[in-house]
C-alpha cells in the first residue's frame, strides 16, 4: 500500500508515514500526532475527536485504529455506535491484548473474561448513580478496563458502573 496525501485518522499532512496495524500486514497513513499518541491517547485526549469521522471509514485498518483509540480512551459509548465486520473486530480486539497483563479475578479467585456473567456479592453503593447494586444481582456480559485487574465495567440497573472485581462472583 502506498504512502496516502493525508492522515487517515485526523487528515492532517504534517509528518505523515506508514503504520503497520498488527497483527495483519496491512497499513494506514498517519501523521507525526497521531503516530506519536495513539498508544496512549489520553495523553493528548482532545485531538482525538478527529476519530468521529475515522470511526466510519469503509478501510478496515481504519476501523481497527479508531476501536482501539476508542478502547484505549475507554469510550464505551463511541465504540457501541460503531460498526464492524467479526473477523475486522478480532483484528482490532488482538491488538489490545496485553499477554503479561494480570487478570481479573472474581472473590473466589476465578479468572473473568470479557462477556462473562457475575453476580454481586454484597450491597454495593454507585457513587454518583444514585442506587445500591443489591447482593445477589447479576451483571450479564462485563467489560475489562484496559489496564486495571481489580475492576470490571457492566450495566447495573441500566446503568454503566465499574464494579470492583473482588465484590463479584462468576457464574
Amino acid at each position: 500500500m502506498s504512502l496516502k496525501d493525508k492522515c487517515e485518522l485526523c487528515g492532517s499532512d504534517i509528518g505523515l508515514t506508514e503504520y503497520k496495524v498488527e497483527p495483519r500486514d496491512e497499513t494506514v497513513t498517519l501523521c507525526e500526532t497521531c503516530l506519536a499518541s495513539h498508544e496512549s491517547p489520553s495523553d493528548n485526549e482532545s485531538h482525538w475527536y478527529c476519530l468521529n469521522d475515522a470511526m466510519w471509514s469503509e478501510v478496515p485498518a481504519v476501523q481497527v485504529m479508531a476501536y482501539r483509540i476508542y478502547s484505549r480512551l475507554g469510550k464505551q459509548d463511541q465504540l457501541d455506535m460503531m460498526y464492524m465486520e467479526d473477523d475486522v473486530k478480532a483484528w482490532a480486539e488482538a491488538g489490545l491484548e496485553d499477554e503479561n497483563a494480570e487478570p481479573v479475578r472474581d472473590a473466589n479467585g476465578n479468572i473473568l473474561k470479557e462477556g462473562d456473567s457475575v453476580t454481586i456479592i454484597k450491597d454495593l453503593v454507585v457513587k454518583g448513580a444514585g442506587f445500591t447494586a443489591k447482593q445477589g444481582t447479576t451483571v450479564k456480559n462485563i467489560k475489562m478496563v484496559a489496564g486495571d485487574p481489580t475492576h470490571i465495567q457492566g450495566k447495573v440497573n441500566g446503568s454503566t458502573i465499574f464494579i470492583i472485581a473482588a465484590f463479584l462472583k462468576k457464574l
